[in-house]
């Protein structure tokens, strides 16, 4: 038995939930996302809630869908309402990032420049050596942020690169000289 399937999504004022065909799609003040249904679960949608079930056919992965669905459509829902929001923080001597909105340049380090497009729907902002990640769709808001990490991680002698804001990095004591 699913927990989190079991509780109800509760739709806020502003945003519309539609099923059409296979998909559900969810429209609020953020934007408008929409997400495949699986065979396994029935979606029904009410005034102020919807609720997420198993469907009749009872399958081995039937509670997994129920819940994973019922993440899906909770972070959907609040995604187009609220927003997801992701913080980075730049460490470095001359590390510097520039920009904002669809697209950042950042200066890591190498021989050029650093130039990292947004896609749609998501949005960045730059206040000093922090950038904030934000859109609607919480995955797309992760994966951009790993990426936006990714282009310099931080090295565990000197924690310079780019990192989460609430990461920790593990550091090493480096070299010792020789007695």
């Amino acid at each position: 038995m699913s927990r989190l399937g079991k509780l109800p999504i509760v739709i806020p004022a502003g945003v519309q939930a539609v099923i059409k065909g296979d998909y559900i799609f969810v429209k609020g003040p953020k934007g408008e996302l929409k997400q495949k249904l699986h065979s396994l679960i029935d979606v029904v949608i009410g005034e102020t809630e919807i609720i997420v079930k198993p469907s009749a056919v009872q399958a081995r992965n039937s509670s997994a869908f129920w819940g994973l669905y019922g993440s899906l459509i909770r972070n959907m829902v609040e995604g187009v309402s609220k927003g997801f929001e992701k913080k980075l923080e730049l460490n470095g001597v001359g590390y510097k990032v520039a920009g904002g909105g669809a697209k950042l340049t950042f200066a890591l380090g190498f021989s050029h420049p650093v130039e990292f497009a947004m896609p749609d729907g998501i949005t960045s902002a730059v206040e000093g050596k922090f950038i904030t990640i934000s859109g609607a769709d919480k995955q797309q808001v992760g994966e951009i942020a790993a990426q936006v990490r990714g282009l310099k991680k931080p090295e565990p002698y000197k924690g310079k690169g780019i990192k989460y804001v609430d990461e920790v990095i593990r550091r090493k004591a480096g070299k010792t000289a020789a007695k």
